[in-house]
């Protein structure tokens, strides 16, 4: 019995990660991950993957198999069980986060929840799945030993070999080589920190820095980072309790992640530790940490709204500090610079990634990454998780390790990988980005998004005229009026100019003529498009608003 391997999103960019494994009768999902949008998507809430393969194949789909919880490997799973309500499976805290999730859609009630532990194995039809525990910027993830019809296939989900705040979470390299002994038809692995070089930073390194940061300042402890990474929490609560210091945390998410990780025993807070936001007003300054959001410069979180000064509890003030404990996601600078300006402008001393090493990597570098190919031993191989260029150097570093070159497969989404008594590249599947956009799903396509992005550069130029219905002369207008539309002084009247074009149009037009008004409006529309493009060099949209009387 052949099996493919079916890559919808993750492969060829950072995000969306979702992939399909079918033989015979039976297919199960990897995960089912979001992406925030680029820059270029104007008004997109986040995007997801295009779904159409399993829609197609509803019948045979048997189970969603989830490798951890961060959103671009969980955000889009609601969105799949609307359509498809299969049974999930995952650790205790990764479903924790997914209930959160679908608690929030009105889905909860409705789906089938299955908690399973590494080490642990379920069958979906012909598969037999084993979770491996490994380690990552967030608790309770793992790595899957898949036993399919074809042979033995390892998915490493997002890891790295190093030792975590929690030795309990340390990926299980002595599973994988057992794997490696078994004999590995095929390994995919992370790619995303590929070229790297060396090992990641050790946490208790960034642990000390963080310590060494807050023995130093000499007001309040400002800590923001990623709601999920419990690993990085419980080391800051560490830190405070040890000096005798009050936490506090602040921001939707990370008090949801703080609940959810403390209900499962992830996180251990002293009570004489926490304390209330309303409460912060009656210790000094430099006895208050506060953990919050918005290290990615999120436009509406915690940390925003302090840089900002529209927070309610929090103000900040000379003397205070801090620290941004995460990595710059690319695309996000400039919201991240922003917020650090607003910061300092406030008198804070803020730390982060370009000036202290405060943040460390939940995905491997290139010697862990030769380390899990020597450790499995894969006949074939195959970079998953990363933009392009990833995948070809994960390739290239498995090469240096003795995989031939035949065996390594750089694929994208929509290639299908099929293993039978060959390997083959089959037809592609329909893949793609569904944008969510509000409530709308799959409503921007890319012709609205470039119709936003003229209007965001070029504005809106509105026409409003009437005519007389009897005689067709013009009885109001023409008036002109912009939106967005920046008219340069030393250019000349543009609008009163404009009024002239319109009126030339509709001197050609004689009245007689059918459907004058609609003609009119056409012609407008083309000419006022060629008159500014003209005039300087910008194509606004062309409202005309043409009645008769």
């Amino acid at each position: 019995m052949s099996l493919k391997i079916i890559p919808l999103g993750g492969l060829g960019e950072i995000g969306l990660n979702m992939m399909a494994f079918e033989s015979g009768e039976t297919l199960f999902v990897v995960d089912a991950g979001l992406m925030f949008p680029e820059d270029h998507m104007l008004g997109v809430d986040f995007v997801i993957p295009d779904m159409t393969y399993l829609r197609q194949n509803r019948s045979l789909v048997t189970g969603v198999v989830l490798t951890h919880a961060h959103e671009d490997h969980i955000g889009a799973l609601a969105y799949l069980l609307k359509e498809i309500n299969v049974p999930v499976f995952g650790t205790p805290f990764t479903l924790g986060m997914v209930r959160h999730r679908l608690e929030e859609f009105g889905l909860l009630q409705y789906v089938s929840l299955h908690s399973v532990f590494p080490g642990e194995t379920i069958q979906l039809g012909v598969f037999n799945i084993e979770f491996i525990r490994v380690s990552h910027s967030v608790v309770d993830c793992v790595g899957l030993a898949i036993y399919t019809p074809a042979g033995l296939v390892v998915h490493t989900g997002d890891f790295k070999i190093n030792h975590s705040a929690m030795s309990s979470m340390d990926t299980d390299l002595a599973r994988f080589a057992r794997c490696g002994e078994e004999g590995v038809l095929a390994l995919l692995s992370d790619s995303t920190n590929v070229e790297k070089k060396g090992y990641t930073t050790s946490d208790q390194e960034i642990a000390d820095n963080i310590a060494d940061i807050i023995e130093a300042s000499r007001g309040r402890i400002v800590i923001a980072l990623f709601a999920s990474s419990v690993f990085r929490i419980q080391q800051i609560v560490d830190i405070a309790a040890a000096r005798g210091l009050k936490i506090v945390f602040n921001g939707k998410s990370i008090e949801s992640c703080v609940h959810i990780a403390r209900t499962l025993g992830y996180l251990n807070i002293p009570e004489d530790t926490e304390i209330y936001i309303n409460q912060i007003n009656n210790y000094p300054d430099n006895q208050i940490v506060i953990i919050t959001t918005g290290s990615q410069g999120e436009p509406m979180s915690a940390l925003a709204r302090m840089a900002s000064g529209i927070h309610k509890q929090i103000k900040i003030r000379d003397g205070d500090t801090v620290i941004l404990s995460s990595k710059f996601i690319p695309g996000n600078e400039r919201a991240i610079a922003k917020i650090i300006n607003n910061l300092y402008r406030k008198g804070a001393d803020v730390i982060y990634e370009k000036i202290s090493n405060i943040h460390v990597s939940g995905h491997a570098f290139q010697e862990e990454l030769k380390l899990m190919i020597q450790l499995t031993k894969p006949r074939y191989f195959i970079p998953i998780h990363g933009e392009y260029r990833h995948l070809v150097l994960h390739g290239r570093l498995a090469k240096q390790l003795g995989i031939p070159d035949a065996n390594i497969l750089v694929i994208e989404n929509g290639q299908v990988v099929e293993f039978d008594e060959n390997v083959c590249f089959q037809n592609s599947v329909d893949t793609g980005r569904i944008l969510v956009d509000g409530k709308g799903v799959g409503d921007v396509g890319k012709s609205v998004l470039k119709e936003r992005r003229v209007l965001a550069e070029d504005g809106i130029v509105g026409v409003t005229m009437g005519f007389d219905e009897e005689t067709g002369i013009v009885i109001y207008g023409p008036e002109v009026f912009s939106r967005g539309f920046v008219f340069e002084s030393e250019s000349g009247h543009l609008l009163e100019d404009a009024k002239c074009v319109i009126l030339e149009v509709v001197e050609d037009i004689t009245p007689e003529t059918p459907n004058r008004v609609e003609m009119i409006r056409v012609r407008v529309q083309t000419a006022l498009k060629k008159y500014f493009e003209f005039a300087i060099h910008r194509r606004p949209v062309i409202l005309p608003f043409l009645f008769e009387i």
